[in-house]
């Protein structure tokens, strides 16, 4: 997001201009806002899948840059570490058979991606975390050679001045870890979806997205095992925001500035500006690379900005919903849902998301009723148990005969949301048989009580009876594998 980075040291006079150009971009992003008609448009649906390459053992593969000269596609770029690739899904418009499009775009370029990657001896697996990785995959070694990320890297070291300390602990077992820098960041793969919204609506959606987040991830789970400990069902949610802390130790007084990968800090009440404002205050800039497009001019003039510094800084913002102001298109926001896991299949994904984009549309046209009787903080909770304990957490929901939070069981509570997330595809105009057969896998996921999470660690469970844990890790890795390139839902995968 943003512009090119071909630099990797900078100097403090480019801090000072760029954070001169954000003060600008904001002013800019400000009147693009008030201009009658902008970012006004049918609602339109794209989205990113990161992947892991391993090779014929399931261990992580760093070949990306070869496996991507080979693609030679377009919707194919590089990600943070060298055994990630990432896949950019062409936009469409929700209504309609807008997931049937997706799934499609993701098969021609996982395909695209598998082939070039089987030149190399390398595979492709689409997983939240890896269950083979090991901490000598993750070494300074394994980021991939680009200033970006070499910059990004250094800037977070920089900031923080000592090493990075990781700690998760699950509900059997626990990870202490001190590393030096951020390609513990690459271990997560997600698949995000983006959504295009209007601006007059940008905060009912980005509030109900919030909402919408812990029931949907509570029964996507996919990412139990982080170097061969069993952790939490979401063990991404943990990991991405330790693995890019900028924050040192705590200043004077206990001062502690905010974290870079977040939920959030509240509700929001006036709109998109407001979350692009909060970067700019709250996080100092790690790639202060500053360009020379005149944005009072060109806004002045009735046109639409770049506005690249603001983009590239808000790419640097890791909230699990995020705010994405875009140019193309005559200008436009997106809401980017971040907390999706990779996997475990194409079809499992496709539900995850409608289940995700339809509840947020539902939960939008009431939302304003329902804050009240769920303070952010509970909302925060919310995420933060689903992704620990997944379809076995207690998650707090606002009650229309009740004027506090009701505690639900997490697999009682998407029972309940099903019906309102097919309200929400359905009056968004995707079409009935999609919505009802994609929403339908998610009925038998939490009825069957099978993530992709819960396949992991039953599967884990009954090859350790046979093995020691790196090889039963590595069994199943090959099992989950077949299994996903099959295209079966994950609730109708045996555990054998």
């Amino acid at each position: 997001m943003g512009m090119a980075i071909h630099q990797e040291e900078f100097r403090p006079e480019d801090h000072e201009r760029f954070s001169r150009r954000l003060a600008e971009s904001l002013e800019a992003l400000r009147a693009l806002l008030v201009r009658p008609g902008f970012g006004v448009g049918a609602p339109t649906v794209g989205a990113e899948l990161e992947l892991y390459l391993v090779d014929r053992l399931g261990f992580p593969l760093p070949v990306n840059r070869a496996v991507l000269a080979r693609a030679e596609d377009p919707r194919v770029t590089l990600e943070l570490d060298a055994f990630n690739l990432e896949v950019n899904l062409r936009p469409c418009p929700l209504a309609g058979r807008a997931f049937r499009a997706l799934r499609q775009e993701v098969e021609s370029a996982v395909a695209v991606v598998r082939r070039a990657a089987s030149t190399l001896g390398a595979r492709v697996a689409v997983i939240g975390i890896l269950p083979t990785l090991r901490e000598a995959d993750l070494g300074s070694g394994a980021l991939t050679s680009e200033p970006r990320y070499r910059a990004m890297s250094t800037a977070i070291r920089q900031r923080r001045s000592a090493p990075f300390h990781v700690s998760i602990r699950g509900e059997e077992e626990a990870l202490s870890l001190t590393w030096k820098d951020v390609t513990l960041e690459g271990a997560n793969t997600s698949l995000q979806y983006h959504l295009r919204v209007a601006p007059g609506d940008f905060a009912r959606m980005y509030n109900a997205a919030q909402l919408a987040t812990a029931p949907v991830l509570a029964a996507a789970g996919n990412s139990p095992l982080f170097l061969g400990r069993k952790l939490w069902d979401e063990t991404r949610v943990a990991l991405f925001r330790q693995a890019v802390d900028d924050r040192g130790e705590p200043g004077e007084g206990g001062f502690q500035p905010h974290a870079r990968v977040s939920f959030g800090h509240g509700w929001v009440r006036e709109g998109a500006y407001e979350l692009f404002a909060e970067a700019v205050a709250l996080h100092p800039p790690l790639l202060p690379v500053s360009g020379d497009e005149p944005l009072r001019e060109r806004v002045a003039a009735g046109e639409v900005p770049g506005l690249e510094e603001l983009r590239l800084h808000q790419s640097t913002v890791w909230s699990w919903n995020r705010a994405i102001y875009d140019p193309k298109d005559g200008g436009h926001l997106r809401i980017e849902f971040r907390a999706l896991p990779a996997g475990p299949t194409v079809v499992d994904m496709m539900a995850n998301g409608a289940f995700l984009l339809g509840l947020t549309l539902a939960l939008a046209e009431r939302v304003d009723a329902l804050l009240p009787a769920l303070p952010f903080v509970h909302a925060y909770g919310n995420f933060i148990r689903a992704a620990r304990q997944g379809l076995d957490a207690e998650l707090l929901w606002p009650s229309s005969t009740a004027p506090s939070p009701q505690p639900m069981a997490a697999t009682e509570l998407v029972k309940r949301l099903l019906p309102e997330a097919r309200e929400g595809l359905v009056r968004a105009g995707v079409d009935v048989e999609e919505a009802d057969t994609l929403l339908g896998i998610l009925e038998q996921r939490v009825a069957l009580r099978r993530t992709g999470a819960t396949w992991q660690r039953q599967m884990l469970a009954r090859l350790e009876s046979q093995m020691p844990r790196q090889d039963a890790l590595a069994a199943m890795l090959e099992r989950y594998l077949q299994r996903s390139e099959s295209g079966a839902p994950v609730h109708t995968w045996p555990v054998e």
